[in-house]
């Protein structure tokens, strides 16, 4: 294998491409305006573009640094894993010290320009967004090797992230039963990439890549991914009917077909459970997401 260029090899380990889960804040901010639909003309004048732009930014920031951590904490485990032992710390390539600094500075920068320009409870979800990822991949507590706590915590930047574009706004708490089930829809989707690595890694691939993995069966993955799709919709038609969205109700048998279809790829299909926003490369799929979101479009506008 010809030599990698080491600018590469560090942006890389940045996981940079990932930046459509940063983006998840705009459900967030957007759900500002479905609890609050009369601050939606007088937020106009608040410069909101720039706003989310700024604050995806950050999110993004502080995403890489958890990724740099979970490159230096997975090192020696994915070097069992068939596509990640390629990546560049593996193979000693790259220097973990240049790669903490990369995380200083990351997460300094960001917390500090939150700190300046946004409200202290957007700094904290920022915080928090960084405490969970040291809890989930440093040892001595490292969730990621403790069945069904690990995806329960990997999901929770899910509802971190809801907060993050919630409080671009300086909004006051949002609905819990809104934040629950955004929890719950991460959930979902982290189980099903538990689901893809135990049914495509063998049984020695899959213990000496994450241990928690050789303590799950498929059987029981698929289950318990259900059930957390069935709690997601259960706490959305609570939240629903707590703050009288009726004409969202249409959209449930649109969503149960899409969540239906994550627990079919990720039984069937590798790539898409373990990096679920590849799934938007397939064009049906997208059409689809696309048609979802008119559906809520059309359902906040005939509220």
């Amino acid at each position: 294998m010809p030599k990698r260029k080491k600018g590469s090899l560090y942006v890389a380990s940045l996981r940079l491409d990932r930046w459509p889960r940063s983006a998840a804040i705009i459900i967030g901010f957007a759900a500002v305006f479905l609890v609050h639909p009369d601050w939606l003309r007088s937020a106009l004048s608040q410069f909101l573009v720039l706003k989310i732009v700024l604050a995806f930014v950050l999110t993004w920031m502080v995403s890489t640094a958890n990724y740099i951590i979970n490159e230096i904490t997975d090192a020696p485990f994915d070097a069992y894993h068939p596509g990640k032992k390629h990546r560049p710390l593996v193979g000693n390539e790259i220097s973990v010290p240049l790669l903490l600094t990369c995380w200083t500075l990351l997460t300094a920068g960001a917390l500090g320009i939150a700190y300046f320009l946004f409200s202290l409870p957007f700094v904290f979800s920022l915080a928090a967004l960084l405490l969970a990822g040291i809890l989930y991949n440093v040892p001595p507590l490292r969730c990621k090797d403790i069945p069904y706590l690990d995806s329960t915590l990997e999901s929770a930047n899910n509802p971190i992230r809801f907060l993050i574009g919630w409080y671009v706004l300086a909004a006051g708490f949002p609905p819990l039963s809104l934040l629950a089930a955004w929890w719950a829809f991460g959930n979902f989707l982290m189980v099903g990439k538990r689901v893809a690595e135990k049914k495509f890694l063998t049984a020695e691939e899959s213990s000496a890549y994450r241990m928690s993995l050789s303590r799950y069966s498929i059987r029981g993955l698929i289950i318990f991914m259900a059930a957390n799709a069935l709690l997601f919709l259960t706490l959305f038609i609570i939240f629903l009917v707590q703050l009288n969205l009726k004409t969202f109700l249409f959209s449930l048998p649109f969503i149960v077909f899409y969540l239906a279809f994550f627990i079919y790829k990720s039984v069937q299909d590798r790539d898409a459970a373990e990096e679920p926003e590849k799934m938007l490369k397939n064009p049906y799929f997208a059409l689809y997401t696309l048609f979802l979101l008119i559906v809520f479009l059309v359902a906040f506008w005939l509220r």
